[in-house]
């Protein structure tokens, strides 16, 4: 077993003293991510500024046989950078550079901790963006965006993480640097890309990125439609995707939600409805009033009470910021709160928001819902106090019926925000042993001794069962 201080002596002249960091109050900075039902304090925490860094720590680890967390800006939702062995934990937030653009081809290059809307910035004077717009998008980097394979608002018309990235630069568990991809549109052979998006960190390190841009829409109409009821609001999200119309976001906001959100930020929100739907679409100006005018006539046959439209851009800030504010706001309600993230098909919306409150009432628990109705991708939010165990306990067992629900009515453990160590005891309802053994071979290519973020995303890991064990103990008369 190698020494706390042999560690520092060791790890200090790859990254230098002051990014090596080992006191136990700047620790416990690192022990979670935005899930914060499970906590694991890493032995030592480094910050490299290169993948030279990077591939030094990790040979080093290799060959002490320490394991090593990846970690961006620790905004996951799934626990998937707690370092539940102690080890290494690299933290790319000294990676941040964008290292250059290519307007014409429309290309980004940009270190794995380069914060998402920093990117957009980058090349917004040529009218360019990148599309993944992750509600945390101000803080979380690209690299954690690669590793969970994240999504936004926008990906409904956009897609998720893996349609905007066309290379990745790695480092295998042995220290080894990988180029993966390049800057063409389409992989040939094997894709190796695609493979790393969404894999969690388990396979490799990510150290750069190379994205694929995504010219800024020449207009946009932003809605925001008021409904009495969660079914009258989610059937007019089946009724407009039906139409053939993709808009560009289509969130769902709850009354629970709404009223956090008014509470936290007066925007106006109507506090006496059940739902309100954010609607945005964009195109061509010459096609949108005509696309805008087809779905408010939808939204008025389902019953909204009013559609509002965002008259300026001041206005349409304001509404994406009450959005991606809302789970934050949340708050204000409950010392703390889970967010899950099952997804489901659209028609099943009306039924499975039903089942979730039955579900969270025989919990004991407050429920809020904030979450992108039009791909189906639920995010309930489960209100509770960390301090209390039986709470938290029930939340874990409320947390799990809702994703098995999910699953149950055909849909799946995750559409954003990755298995981490939250689902990881659900998988075995989702794939077959066949399935998770396959996952398992390859993830034993690029991590034969399972030293790289150990302990995640798979059933039969030591920390996910012992870890659920713990938390069932402590439920009292359920």
């Amino acid at each position: 077993m190698t020494s706390l201080d042999a560690l520092v002596r060791d790890l200090e002249p790859i990254v230098g003293a002051e990014a090596v960091i080992t006191d136990p109050t700047q620790l416990a900075t690192y022990d979670c991510d935005a899930y914060t039902i499970e906590k694991a304090l890493p032995t030592v925490v480094v910050l490299p500024q290169t993948t030279d860094q990077v591939a030094q720590v990790m040979r080093y680890a290799n060959r002490v046989g320490l394991p090593v967390v990846p970690r961006g800006a620790g905004t996951g939702l799934s626990g998937g950078a707690l370092a539940v062995n102690g080890g290494i934990v690299i933290a790319t937030t000294r990676m941040t550079r964008i290292l250059w653009v290519d307007v014409r081809n429309r290309r980004l290059r940009a270190q794995a901790g380069a914060v998402n809307v920093q990117l957009t910035k980058a090349v917004q004077h040529a009218r360019l963006h990148f599309a993944p717009d992750p509600s945390s998008q101000g803080a979380c980097t690209i690299g954690g965006n690669v590793a969970e394979n994240s999504g936004g608002p926008h990906t409904l018309k956009y897609g998720v993480t893996v349609n905007h990235v066309t290379g990745l630069q790695v480092v295998l568990p042995d220290g080894e640097v990988l180029e993966l991809g390049g800057v063409e549109d389409e992989p040939f052979g094997y894709n190796w890309v695609g493979l790393m998006v969404g894999s969690e960190g388990t396979l490799a390190l990510i150290t750069e990125v190379t994205a694929r841009l995504t010219p800024l829409p020449q207009s946009v109409r932003t809605l925001l439609a008021v409904f009495e009821t969660l079914e009258d609001a989610t059937q007019t999200v089946s009724d407009i995707i039906a139409t053939g119309i993709i808009p560009a976001a289509l969130e769902l906001m709850d009354a629970l939600t709404l009223q956090a959100v008014e509470a936290a930020f007066g925007y106006g929100f109507p506090l006496d409805a059940e739902a309100v739907l954010l609607i945005e679409l964009d195109g061509l100006e010459v096609e949108l009033d005509t696309e805008r005018e087809r779905v408010e006539a939808i939204c008025t046959r389902n019953r909204a009470r009013e559609v509002r439209r965002a008259q300026t851009p001041q206005e349409r800030a304001k509404l994406w910021a009450a959005r991606k504010k809302a789970i934050g706001a949340l708050g204000r309600l409950a010392p703390s709160c889970v967010t899950q993230d099952g997804v489901i098909p659209r028609s099943k919306l009306p039924q499975v928001l039903r089942e979730a409150f039955q579900i969270a009432a025989h919990y004991q628990l407050q429920l809020a819902n904030v979450f992108h109705a039009g791909d189906g991708n639920l995010h309930p939010v489960l209100l509770f106090d960390d301090a209390d165990p039986v709470q938290v306990a029930r939340v874990v067992e409320a947390g799990e019926a809702i994703l098995e629900l999910c699953l149950r009515e055909g849909g799946s453990l995750t559409g954003e925000h990755g298995i981490g160590v939250e689902k990881c005891a659900l998988m075995h309802h989702m794939f077959s042993t066949s399935d998770l053994d396959t996952m398992k071979r390859i993830k034993a290519i690029f991590n034969p001794h399972d030293t790289l973020n150990p302990e995640k995303m798979f059933p039969d890991t030591r920390y996910c069962y012992e870890s659920k064990k713990r938390l069932r103990r402590a439920v009292v008369g359920l």
